[in-house]
């Protein structure tokens, strides 16, 4: 009886361990892998805190930007089905292919590298696609556009400060390869935005 009772404690622990982390973060969650790999990889190699550092680094941004390449590539979807306006039509076409691309180079590279990438949306870039879906006509495509700005010219940065602090050599190539692209991105949405938001 008392083995049962044991039993039967153990199993409610896993079980809410399992419900605890299913309400967090995929991104987070993908992090704390990586985060596991380090330490592990610095307790078989004696590897110094500073090599640990720049491992952390990489494995944040790769999860980061496997979240938002998703994003891109989703949110796209969503937008060529339902645009009104024909500019937010072809830049979520844009984002599909290009994305699209990249996230496959993105999953390549973290296979190549051991990196846990997250398989959902992380909650930052699910509220974006659920604040955009939300909208209907015109309004669904200005808020697209706000956000579309808003969010590659964070990826411009995190790409750009990646491609100069990223401890692996080819995370750091991927990085300044992707950033031309992301910065053509940006002069789209930029250029293209008026027109939607004059849009009625």
């Amino acid at each position: 009886m008392k083995r049962l009772f044991i039993t039967l404690c153990s199993a409610a622990t896993v079980l809410l361990a399992a419900a605890g982390c299913n309400s967090n973060d995929s991104v987070k969650e993908a992090q704390k892998t990586n985060e596991v790999k380090a330490d592990s990889a610095t307790a078989d190699t004696k590897m110094g805190d500073i090599e640990k550092k720049g491992m952390d680094y990489d494995s944040e941004f790769m999860t980061k930007a496997a979240s938002g390449g998703m994003l891109e590539v989703e949110l796209g979807k969503q937008v060529v089905a339902r645009a009104i306006t024909p500019q937010a039509k072809e830049y979520a076409q844009k984002m599909i292919d290009d994305h699209t691309k990249g996230n496959a180079e993105l999953m390549a590279l973290a296979t190549k590298k051991n990196i846990t990438l997250s398989t959902t949306l992380g909650d930052d870039h699910q509220k974006v696609l659920k604040d955009v879906t939300e909208e209907k006509g015109v309004k669904m495509d200005q808020e697209y556009m706000k956000e579309m700005l808003k969010d590659h010219q964070e990826d411009v940065k995190e790409y750009t400060d990646a491609s100069i602090k990223a401890s692996d050599p080819d995370i750091k190539a991927f990085a300044a390869k992707t950033v031309p692209m992301l910065k053509m991105h940006l002069d789209m949405v930029t250029k293209m935005k008026a027109t939607v938001d004059a849009a009625k």
